[in-house]
């Protein structure tokens, strides 16, 4: 299967591939100040909570070298690091990429960079374990074989430093054999789905078709489905989980089906100090990305948008959240501390 680099460090700079561009063009940002790091996560150039969590820690390297450039004192690169932090406010992954690293800043930027290729380093190998762990999980729970698999958003290794998390598990049953069809629900409202999860379910051969999200109930309760597996860019102490948006309506549609519903995602996207989905901050982004396709008006002159980014799914509706660590059925009352490694637990 094609292996994807999505962020990598180069030098003095973070190079990430575009995924703005994707499928159309395959081209590369490199960013070497703040402010295009910045605006790449913003824009969605980078986007995917494991990928953001190793841009957070080299984004730390990036301040303490362009201060050193630009000669910052140690207020404006605090509040430089901060930005980069508070950048996508949803997504778990980025403010602890950047906290795991900035105890090492007055060790130097070697210091920081290493551990920030940790973070990557420990991101592929996490994802290949719950690949693992998914995987064997949803085999025991289903019982047609070959699955049929619904997705959304994009949770392969576009969104993380490589293999994936949810379209990681995909890969895992395809190489055992064991996928009939993927169903990728295109994702509004920037088609992560029909653009990246196709692109990489391309690479990898794997069948399947992009759907429109409105279809993705219809196609659970007609029966064409085994399970739908999705990422989380934050997971509650409840169970809780934020995720794209239109993530919660595929979960109602599985649990009127009786289809399991899985969320798989790095233990570092368990946070604890979140007691629930009820404190989790939704990011709303701008109201023309849904009113305006490629600049165009696809809406009445006048006409707002309302463009959250995420939405909860309560645990109640969650069959099973996968991690490195282990597997738990939140819908069942099990907790989620055990998926956060024991001396990570407050």
């Amino acid at each position: 299967m094609s292996e994807i680099r999505a962020v990598r460090w180069d030098a003095h700079s973070i190079v990430l591939i575009d995924q703005t561009k994707l499928p159309a063009v395959e081209t590369a940002m490199e960013c070497a100040t703040v402010d295009q790091l910045v605006d790449a996560i913003v824009r969605l150039v980078v986007r995917g909570a494991p990928a953001l969590g190793a841009v957070g820690g080299y984004g730390v390297a990036l301040a303490m070298i362009q201060g050193e450039r630009d000669g910052w004192d140690s207020t404006r690169l605090n509040a430089e690091i901060d930005r980069i932090r508070n950048a996508r406010p949803t997504a778990v992954n980025l403010a602890w990429g950047v906290d795991r690293v900035r105890p090492l800043v007055s060790d130097g930027v070697d210091a920081v960079l290493a551990e920030a290729q940790r973070i990557a380093d420990e991101d592929e190998a996490a994802n290949r374990e719950l690949s693992r762990k998914g995987a064997d999980w949803i085999l025991a729970n289903t019982t047609r074989r070959p699955l049929r698999v619904l997705t959304h958003c994009n949770t392969g290794s576009l969104a993380t430093t490589a293999w994936g998390t949810a379209l990681g598990i995909v890969r895992e049953l395809h190489g055992r054999g064991e996928i009939e069809m993927v169903y990728a629900d295109e994702t509004r409202p920037l088609l992560q789905g029909s653009r990246l999860t196709s692109w990489e379910l391309t690479q990898d051969g794997i069948p399947h078709v992009v759907q429109v999200d409105g279809a993705a109930a219809s196609t659970l309760l007609r029966g064409l489905v085994d399970v739908a597996i999705i990422g989380a860019d934050r997971i509650a102490r409840n169970g809780d989980t934020a995720n794209k948006i239109g993530s919660v309506g595929v979960a109602l549609g599985c649990s009127a089906a009786e289809v399991p519903f899985v969320v798989a995602a790095p233990s570092s996207t368990v946070d604890l100090s979140t007691a629930s989905g009820e404190s989790i901050e939704i990011e709303l982004r701008d109201g023309a990305e849904v009113t305006e396709f490629h600049a165009e008006s696809v809406a009445p002159e006048g006409a707002k948008g309302f463009n959250p980014a995420f939405d909860v799914t309560p645990a109640q509706y969650i069959s099973a959240i996968v991690t490195e660590q282990g597997v738990v059925e939140p819908a069942a009352g099990v907790l989620v501390d055990s998926l956060v490694p024991e001396g990570e637990r407050p």
